[in-house]
């Protein structure tokens, strides 16, 4: 069973992604250390007391619909109340509409627990918190009034309709049509895939934010709005009116999360009470400009989704170890029993519960440090130049910790059921659910390919390059204090993180180069080995980082030497696939002729 590690994330949190100096500079509004450790006990509780015993429920029961009814797992609905009377969803929301304003980065952290204790469960809330930026950044006043205090709070969800069955991750080829009304309002029409908890049974309304096109708009995304879209239309005293045009058509049957409703939704059909044809929706910004307004929601989203790799690798590893010390074959070198040694003591198990503990930390650290420099960007409002300086921070990491916790989730769930032998292939362990769970997590919110290219086309320029030098430079900061360290228990590990983070250098310095010459093949023939090398580095650089800060902790140590002597060596394999990659690429091509 699932255990909330919280005194591990707290440790991430404060030391590694950089709250504590944030809450002792009084960048962080009201959260002090004491209320932070408070948030992260009360949230462990929950997860693992309440949410992770319904994890398995959701998996088995998944949810169903009939006639535009959605039948949710035993118990979720519970869940779903329980959770929002604790204040979860209103943890990072502005406190004008009933929110508590704190950091996006203790969101991270507390959304890991809850895609430990059950990923299909947490993606609604996910999405909701979504909503909420996107209303705040970009919504009119009246929408303001209408839809936040509701979503805020949870008593209203929200949902992302982007995908239709033409239009996937590019979104030019979308073809859901808004019309416009003389009262100021809109009428869409039009079938949306996959849009997840699109339709349920935890609250009375749901608030959809569509992306339609208007008859006169420009080709492209450029001719794309955003549009609120709400299950039931409100009344002017708040009350909740007639049932919209819009309703759940089907739910996709899939490889996991199979308590998470995955909708097909259609607009316009003739099935609400409106009296005309079409679902009534609300601009959110200005026409044909839908798709920034989007990606406000979206950014949020792909660092959550990171997340949920953290979470399900943290639940995989635990679950892992939990079997390998009980589990006894063969004897190990060096047993004294007569009888059979539990597997945790065998070398090959050892390395693999090891490499999933050091990934899971790594992916941690990253996705706590890109939510931290979204905070950092808002605290320094009043300085232009350190919140221009944290903002770049932050897009430079968003793709990276999209893409690499997600991969690393499905690695180390994998590796999850190499632990348990044929005991994971079974369902009836539970590593089987973990496996299945994970793997959707690289192709949400643009596909880690998607996120590769974002990185090595947009985020690199940012500023001519300085600010990925400057995040090179942070992290060979950390390097030299391990070379400069002197303690025993590190081994190697100043010398391979030195090695892993100017193979980081070099292949960003040759990306540049391509991108100054327009050699785009180049540089997106890269992208993907890129962003890995990327995370590997990073990842460990933050492993020793913790290392430094509690040199106490032989554990820490040891794991850190773990990962630079033993994973990081792979940077170099990736430095070649970048540096050299694209002419081979390039000639393979005909094998798929």
């Amino acid at each position: 069973m699932y255990k909330a590690p919280v005194a591990e994330i707290a440790f991430s949190l404060k030391a590694v992604a950089g709250l504590d100096r944030a809450m002792a500079d009084g960048l962080t509004g009201e959260l002090t250390p004491d209320l932070l450790d408070a948030i992260l006990e009360e949230a462990g509780r929950f997860a693992s007391e309440e949410m992770a015993p319904l994890g398995g429920v959701g998996d088995r029961e998944g949810a169903s619909v009939k006639d535009g009814v959605m039948t949710m797992p035993t118990g979720w609905k519970d869940l779903y109340a329980r959770w929002t009377e604790g204040g979860w969803n209103a943890l990072t929301g502005p406190a004008e509409y009933g929110g508590q304003g704190l950091p996006v980065a203790l969101s991270a952290a507390v959304f890991e627990m809850w895609n430990s204790a059950s990923m299909a469960f947490a993606l609604g809330p996910m999405l909701t918190v979504g909503a909420v930026e996107a209303i705040v950044a970009h919504g009119s006043d009246e929408l303001k009034r209408v839809y936040l205090e509701k979503l805020v709070t949870g008593s209203w969800m929200g949902t992302m309709n982007l995908t239709e069955p033409q239009a996937g991750s590019d979104l030019s080829a979308l073809r859901t049509r808004a019309e416009r009304r003389d009262d100021g309002s809109y009428r869409i029409f039009g079938t949306k895939i996959y849009i997840t908890f699109g339709e349920h049974d935890f609250t009375d309304n749901i608030v959809h934010l569509v992306l339609a096109r208007l008859p006169d708009a420009p080709a492209g995304v450029k001719g794309i709005s955003l549009f609120v879209v709400p299950k039931f239309l409100v009344e002017a005293n708040g009350a909740l009116g007639k049932r919209n045009d819009v309703k759940c058509h089907s739910i996709e049957h899939k490889l996991g999360i199979h308590g998470s409703p995955t909708c097909t939704m259609i607009y316009g059909d003739g099935f609400g009470e409106t009296g005309e044809a079409g679902a009534v929706g609300y601009l959110v910004g200005e026409e044909n400009k839908g798709l920034a307004c989007m990606f406000t929601m979206m950014n949020n989203a792909r660092l959550h989704v990171g997340v949920q790799g953290v979470g399900v690798a943290e639940a995989a590893f635990q679950h892992a170890l939990a079997y390998a010390k009980e589990r006894r074959q063969g004897r190990a070198t060096g047993s004294v029993d007569t009888g059979m040694s539990p597997i945790v003591e065998h070398q090959d198990v050892a390395r693999m519960l090891l490499t999933m503990k050091a990934l899971t930390g790594a992916s941690r650290a990253i996705t706590y440090a890109c939510g931290h420099a979204i905070d950092m960007s808002h605290a320094h409002d009043g300085d232009a130049d350190a919140s221009r300086r944290w903002t770049e921070r932050a897009n430079l990491l968003t793709p990276i910790a999209k893409a690499f916790p997600t991969d690393v989730g499905v690695e180390v769930a994998s590796i999850g059921i190499q632990v348990h032998g044929g005991m994971g292939f079974v369902e009836e362990t539970g590593a089987a659910r973990l496996l299945r769970d994970s793997r959707i997590a690289p192709i949400y919110e643009g596909t880690n390919g998607i996120q590769a290219i974002d990185l090595v086309a947009r985020k690199l320029p940012l500023s001519g390059g300085a600010a990925i030098a400057a995040y090179l430079d942070e992290l060979s900061e950390t390097v030299e204090a391990v070379r400069g360290s002197n303690q025993p228990g590190f081994g190697r590990t100043g010398e391979a993180l030195f090695a892993a983070v100017q193979d980081f250098r070099e292949t960003t310095e040759f990306l540049l180069r391509a991108l100054g010459e327009k050699d785009m093949d180049t540089a997106l023939s890269g992208a993907t080995p890129y962003l890995r090398l990327a995370g590997l580095a990073a990842g460990a650089v933050y492993l020793a980082k913790g290392a430094l800060a509690e040199t106490g902790r032989e554990d820490r140590t040891a794991l850190a030497r773990f990962m630079a002597e033993n994973l990081v060596a792979e940077t170099a394999s990736l430095k070649a696939q970048v540096l050299g990659g694209a002419a081979s690429l390039s000639a393979a091509r005909i094998v798929l002729q």
